[in-house]
């Protein structure tokens, strides 16, 4: 019997502590795969979305570390021998959607693995330049030492998958650069039900808003610089290690209110005047989600954004990540006239059915070729 026929699943996520955009892709390849089998390499079960809330989840031996859903980060060494160890080997078809090292999962040689990557591992690649100058000096000595030999894993890890699938056409770049794979392109899902225009009589409000991990490659610290000198009201939602020391050098018209229920960053992207955001991101789902609220993105002109964002229609792209660039590009925002509904006709094309329709077509085309 063709195992392929009724194939055994298994869906694996790097770690499961917030709900941000990778958390959404997998939320949404379980609603695809509702009796598939669920791996992590942590699992925050009260940040878990509410759809995976009766859905049994393993975790790694990280888990059973000291305080494992907040310092998993500093677990880092361990991520090879943590994922290796979570044993998939009796599933005939394993998703991985990976930002980090569950790739690396182990499978049956006869089985078929389909990466879902955000980006391949920001510690050892791309990023590492940006966590190495934020860590202290005891982080930074243990990230030099075992940067070569975990890039030398990720990298033969990355040769066991079967199909790779970006989540950008920034990210099939670096997959293609780090790992000499080739990938598809299915952008992730965007909640376009629940993400959309404020009411019609309810005119936006004097702020600008940004959504995000308070975590170094952000750069919420360049927005909060911008800001200091610009002088008018920003709103900052999300939390992280970073809260402490952006607080402290932000003046009084730059407000952290941390994280919020969903709700809550709907109605204030609703009702803010533009989404600031100087990061540069793999795809930066937040962005399409502010703008599916019709609301225009003023943002770094790399990575993601430059997929998302169409200057001077849908927001205002800046050139550089420095604090005069980006307020540059708010002056320009101030000069242009946005169409809220043709913003948000832009984020259409991210929408969650699209991803559920796009990933479901794949998977089914691999497996038929296997069934032949």
């Amino acid at each position: 019997m063709n195992p392929f026929a009724n194939p055994r699943t298994a869906l694996a996520h790097h770690w499961l502590v917030t709900r941000r955009g990778g958390e959404q892709v997998f939320e949404a390849l379980a609603e695809l795969f509702p009796s598939a089998d669920l791996f992590t390499l942590v699992c925050d079960r009260s940040k878990v979305f509410p759809a995976l809330g009766n859905r049994r989840i393993r975790s790694s031996f990280l888990q059973k570390l000291p305080r494992p859903t907040r310092w998993y980060p500093y677990y880092l060494p361990l991520f090879p021998a943590a994922t290796e160890r979570l044993d998939l080997t009796r599933y005939d078809l394993v998703i991985s959607s990976d930002a980090a090292a569950v790739k690396g999962v182990r499978i049956n040689p006869g089985a078929v693995h389909i990466c879902y990557c955000h980006t391949p591992m920001r510690y050892v690649w791309n990023g590492y330049g940006t966590y190495y100058d934020a860590a202290g000096p005891i982080a930074r000595l243990t990230l030099s030492a075992i940067r070569s030999r975990l890039r030398r894993w990720d990298y033969n890890a990355a040769q066991r998958v079967t199909h790779f699938v970006a989540n950008s056409r920034n990210v099939q770049r670096r997959i293609r650069d780090c790992y000499g794979r080739e990938s598809v392109v299915i952008y992730p899902p965007v909640d376009i039900d629940r993400f959309v225009i404020g009411e019609a009589n309810e005119p936006a409000k004097d702020f600008f808003l940004l959504v995000s991990q308070l975590v170094p490659y952000k750069r919420v610290d360049l927005v909060v610089e911008a800001f200091n000198k610009y002088g008018r009201m920003l709103l900052v939602i999300g939390d992280g290690p970073e809260r402490g020391k952006l607080e402290r050098r932000a003046r009084p018209n730059i407000r952290f209110l941390g994280s919020q229920p969903q709700y809550a960053v709907v109605k204030s992207m609703q009702q803010c005047k533009a989404f600031v955001f100087a990061g540069e991101e793999d795809f930066g789902i937040v962005m399409a989600e502010a703008q599916a609220c019709g609301k225009p993105v003023i943002a770094l002109a790399k990575g993601g954004a430059c997929e998302i964002v169409e200057h001077e229609t849908t927001g205002i792209l800046f050139e550089e990540q420095r604090a005069d660039s980006l307020l540059d590009g708010i002056e320009r925002f101030e000069q242009v006239r946005f169409d809220c509904s043709a913003i948000r006709a832009s984020a259409l094309r991210f929408a969650r059915q699209r991803f559920l329709r796009e990933f479901s077509s794949l998977v089914k085309e691999t497996i038929d070729a296997r069934k032949n």
